[in-house]
């Protein structure tokens, strides 16, 4: 008998269960090769939808990843439930981003100390005024020390974590354009589900994370190719592998 609960998104193939902390990537096929070229005796543990989840072991470490699927409601629900009826105490996502300011380049790693969006995550939680959504400092400083250890370039701050992938600008003047306003105010890049994993985070008193390659460049329309893509985000897998073993070991 399965000793893990069922949920609708999650039923446990495997005794493993998931580790302390799991990588959540956007796509099912991501979350394959992440187990496939890093984990060691991993196991299917998941696969409900096709939202591939694996366990397995990363220098000894009991690691899972897991997609999230696009959009904070899509890691808003695989969040909870990991946090609230797997034992799960870290989630990082990893996964793509679009820079917005010049100074950060393609393949560059940020990681997001806060998350400011535009959202309506936060009103579900009855809070009054606004809530700023931040990450778990314990997992910033070890991503700090992995990225320095792994040679990456990276930086550090807010990301913004929008509801909107195709966003409607026409007829909006260029200085009131949304991508302006965040740029003015220093925040780095561009993703869609950093807000609701942190604010899942701080309601059941758990830790998140997000680390991204960045993929696109908005101001310049520099794009990377899927190839690309999957050669660089190779850093950014081992930064984040790096804090689970760290975390294990606290």
């Amino acid at each position: 008998m399965n000793k893990f609960p069922a949920t609708p998104h999650i039923n446990v193939l495997d005794e493993i269960g998931f580790g302390k902390t799991v990588l959540m990537p956007g796509d099912p096929l991501r979350a394959k090769m992440i187990a496939e070229t890093f984990l060691e005796d991993r196991v299917l543990v998941n696969n409900v939808r096709g939202v591939n989840g694996y366990t397995g072991y990363y220098k000894g470490v009991k690691v899972s990843v897991m997609a999230s699927g696009m959009g904070m409601p899509a890691i808003g629900i695989y969040s909870h439930e990991l946090f609230t009826m797997f034992g799960v105490e870290n989630i990082i996502r990893v996964g793509s981003a679009g820079s917005i300011q010049e100074h950060i380049k393609l393949y560059d790693l940020v990681i997001g100390q806060g998350a400011c969006t535009d959202s309506n995550w936060a009103s579900q939680f009855h809070l009054p005024g606004t809530f700023a959504p931040i990450a778990s400092w314990e997992l910033v400083t070890e991503a700090v020390k992995a990225a320095e250890a792994n040679g990456a370039t990276y930086h550090v701050g807010n990301v913004n974590s929008s509801d909107v992938f195709y966003g409607d600008h026409v007829g909006v003047p260029e200085g009131l354009d949304s991508v302006y306003g965040l740029k003015k105010m220093g925040v780095m890049a561009l993703e869609m589900e950093a807000a609701a994993l942190y604010m899942n985070a701080a309601r059941y008193g758990k830790r998140g994370l997000c680390i991204c390659t960045i993929s696109d460049h908005v101001l310049t329309g520099e794009l990377t190719s899927a190839q690309e893509r999957q050669n660089s985000f190779t850093t950014m897998m081992k930064v984040a592998l790096d804090v689970a073993v760290a975390m294990e070991n606290k």
